[in-house]
């Protein structure tokens, strides 16, 4: 019986550390190996480089100073010349778990026929329902042809489900049908669940990979450069805030209010106040804002309404929480999944707005409320999050038959990567130990340490409103931060290094200047 893992840690020569992702062969000895069938596969042939070197990584962080340390990488996601399962031998199980979201689909399918038309693999199963569908539900199986056209519908064929997660009994229903590879797509709670699931399939000492697909609308994942669906998101959100647009312009004094996914990150909201161009204010949950006072956005409202006749306010669902927990004397309570029910913020600023404006203002406002969330959530995939997703999928695969376990993939700095499920713990104090120059690099070669967190759910990745994205908007909207200097001097103290590996907070590579 195997023990709990343990983090794989390599480090080198001036402060480089890779982040391994855990293998089949840590603690099944012996495992043999097969030649890759993709050297066989007509379609690579015209590749000039089959299958990605054993050595390849990929730096967390690319902006970096001349003294810096080379810092954090990850193994770079592909092909590998050996792989650890025979093609016939391979039994596939997909699960999609948590709300909605566009591409699902498609990486449903792409995990599906890169199995089949890449590796030669004729058994995958699709898990109806989420987790629970592991135990309760019957399986659907799946081929090229069931799953030819889904990417062309929203929504998810296997069904989808929050909670729902008993170890035990998965994993008993994984040993029972004789599954060996598992791809789990799903967000926070889902990638979660996907760790304790491997860590019990290590413990029995079975071989079976297990491969995660990190999801979430709201674009908040770390390490990652970006979530599939978040494209088409913003796209799609462009309709919403269109319409507020022309309801506003269309009567005196008319205010359109827009609510976009963010429970804790302003991604969506930002991206799509800076696509339109036909916004006034963004609100979101990284930056505080009042509503009554001078700099108030009650104030605001006033003087951009007298300036152009109306507005259109795009807000987060998570922006404003606090006013509104305070005014609702609401208690913190949770989904299924774990995350937290947040109130109706659009609803509510939208009546406080109205009320300040006819009750103190004498002011007769015209305001429409839109929500278009479940139709954004519904929607199929554009064409940039269709490519994306196969690129995820197509990785999935090709770590999962390279007999890597425990891990997701994502691209970080534009690179696909095997990130493990597992958060280092030790590499603050390595790192440090490295740096003046106590030990050797090399005496740290192959160390492993304890167990703490999950390097992809480690926390959200959020907006910083101290970086050039968040003045861009600023710059566009011409609205007020809403924040005091002490709050802007606090937010540069906890992002000294910018949360994503760019400069200056510039989130992905298409943002560059």
């Amino acid at each position: 019986m195997a023990e709990d893992s343990q983090i794989k840690i390599v480090n080198g020569a001036a402060g480089y550390v890779l982040e391994d992702v855990p293998h089949l062969t840590d603690y099944i000895p012996d495992l043999a190996t097969y030649p890759n069938p993709l050297q066989d596969n007509p379609a690579y042939s015209v590749v000039k480089q089959y299958f990605v070197n054993v050595d390849d990584t990929v730096a967390e962080k690319i902006v970096v100073h001349k003294n810096s340390p080379r810092g954090i990488h990850f193994r770079r996601a592909g092909p590998r010349q050996k792989v650890y399962f025979e093609s016939g031998e391979v039994h596939a199980c997909i699960v999609t778990c948590g709300g909605l979201c566009p591409g699902l689909n498609t990486v449903i399918r792409e995990i599906v026929c890169g199995l089949y038309n890449m590796y030669g693999v004729n058994k995958v199963l699709g898990i109806d329902g989420g987790y629970k569908g592991f135990y309760a539900k019957n399986t659907i199986t799946l081929t090229p042809k069931v799953v030819d056209d889904i990417h062309k519908r929203g929504g998810t064929i296997l069904g989808t489900s929050r909670g729902g997660h008993e170890t035990s009994k998965i994993v008993d229903s994984i040993q029972d049908r004789g599954i060996n590879q598992v791809y789990v797509i799903g967000g926070d709670g889902t990638q979660k669940g996907a760790a304790v699931i491997y860590e019990e399939i290590r413990r029995r000492g079975l071989k079976v990979a297990v491969a995660g697909i990190p999801k979430t609308i709201d674009n908040d994942i770390p390490v990652i450069d970006k979530s599939f669906g978040f494209d088409t998101a913003v796209e799609e959100a462009q309709r919403a805030i269109n319409a507020a647009h022309v309801e506003a312009e269309s009567i005196e004094n008319g205010i359109g209010v827009v609510k976009l996914m963010g429970r804790y990150s302003g991604f969506i909201a930002m991206y799509a106040t800076l696509a339109s161009r036909d916004v006034d204010c963004c609100l979101i949950p990284e930056s505080p804002f009042f509503l009554e006072g001078k700099g108030g956005l009650f104030e605001f409202i006033k003087n951009r309404l007298k300036e152009n006749g109306h507005m259109v306010i795009v807000l987060a669902e998570g922006a404003g929480q606090d006013l509104l927990a305070k005014s609702l004397q609401s208690m913190n309570q949770q989904d299924a999944s774990g995350n937290k029910l947040l109130q109706d913020v659009g609803l509510w600023i939208s009546q406080k707005i109205k009320d300040h404006f006819t009750r103190e203002r004498k002011m007769v406002i015209n305001l429409k409320y839109i929500d278009p969330t479940y139709m954004i959530r519904a929607v199929p995939s554009i064409a940039s999050d269709n490519v994306y997703c196969t690129l995820l999928a197509h990785s999935a695969v090709h770590g999962a038959m390279a007999g890597y376990t425990g891990f997701t993939v994502g691209p970080v700095n534009g690179r696909h990567s095997y990130i493990p499920f597992k958060l280092r713990a030790l590499i603050t104090s390595l790192m440090g130990r490295l740096l003046v120059g106590s030990p050797r690099a090399g005496d740290f070669i192959g160390q492993t340490c304890p167990v703490n967190d999950l390097r992809i759910t480690e926390k959200q990745k959020q907006v910083v409103i101290t970086d050039r994205m968040w003045a861009r908007l600023l710059s566009s909207t011409d609205q007020p931060s809403f924040i005091c200097p002490r709050v802007v001097a606090e937010s540069r103290k906890n992002h000294d290094e910018p949360p994503t590996q760019l400069l200056d907070g510039d989130s992905c590579k298409e943002t560059h200047e």
